[in-house]
């Protein structure tokens, strides 16, 4: 299995995973040109891609949908209720509904649903060949009853989107503070950490932060964060890097 963040953060989300039989992009809330260059960058053909994951249908996470479908013809997998959103997809022939867990020939896919405010959001993990990559994201908080599918994966692609005092201190309007704090809104760099804290294990290798925000955070606290974290909770784990907006990630190689 492979896998490399191709961008995130509040301007677009898209992640590129591949095993043995599939090439598989995790949200398109960047532009079409950007993901190709990216792909190009990891010898990955846009063309060879067969499926398309949508988590929710915010803009950072479905701006290339449509100019994708227009272009392309892999599959796209959506849940009944982002289907209903996305008129964009009326005529398009490829579609997968999902709802509880996906099976793609040999590749489990564990379908978690998360809190965001928006009608339907979902995160992932993805289990194949024996290794297994979650894609956590665009949530307030983890309910416990997923923490089993959750413990001891190889990769954790994590939200870290805030630290609580920048949000709080910066110039955000108030309902917009409330709403990322908020049950339904985004994971800070504390939350996260503790999250992952109770998570990692020994077949654990590789942690990314993923969507950190631009003006609520940075690389260096998100960091410092967790690393703190991780010495309170005396777990022994510094393979932790942060993805970028602009910038794709380290090709992991499971």
């Amino acid at each position: 299995m492979k896998v490399c963040v191709l961008a995130s953060g509040s301007e677009g989300n898209s992640t590129y995973i591949e095993t043995e039989k599939h090439k598989i992009l995790v949200d398109l809330g960047t532009t079409v040109k950007n993901i190709k260059n990216k792909l190009e960058e990891i010898d990955v053909n846009i063309m060879d891609i067969n499926f398309v994951i949508i988590s929710h249908v915010h803009d950072d996470h479905i701006k290339a949908l449509k100019t994708f479908t227009h272009k392309y013809d892999a599959t796209i997998l959506v849940t009944k209720k982002m289907l209903d959103e996305l008129p964009i997809l009326k005529d398009y022939g490829n579609i997968i509904i999902y709802d509880d867990d996906i099976y793609l020939d040999g590749l489990k896919i564990s379908v978690i649903k998360t809190s965001h405010d928006t009608s339907d959001s979902r995160s992932f993990v993805f289990n194949g060949g024996g290794k297994s990559v979650a894609y956590i994201t665009d949530t307030g908080y983890l309910n416990q009853r997923y923490f089993r599918v959750l413990s001891n994966l190889d990769v954790y692609l994590f939200e870290s989107n805030h630290d609580v005092e920048l949000l709080m201190n910066g110039a955000y309007p108030e309902w917009l503070k409330k709403r990322i704090v908020g049950a339904s809104g985004h994971l800070s760099n504390k939350d996260a950490s503790i999250y992952l804290a109770k998570l990692v294990g020994t077949n654990t290798k590789k942690i990314i932060l993923t969507h950190l925000s631009k003006q609520n955070n940075t690389e260096e606290i998100a960091l410092e964060t967790i690393n703190n974290v991780f010495n309170e909770y005396g777990v022994k784990f510094n393979n932790i890097t942060c993805a970028r907006q602009d910038e794709k990630s380290e090709i992991i190689v499971l």
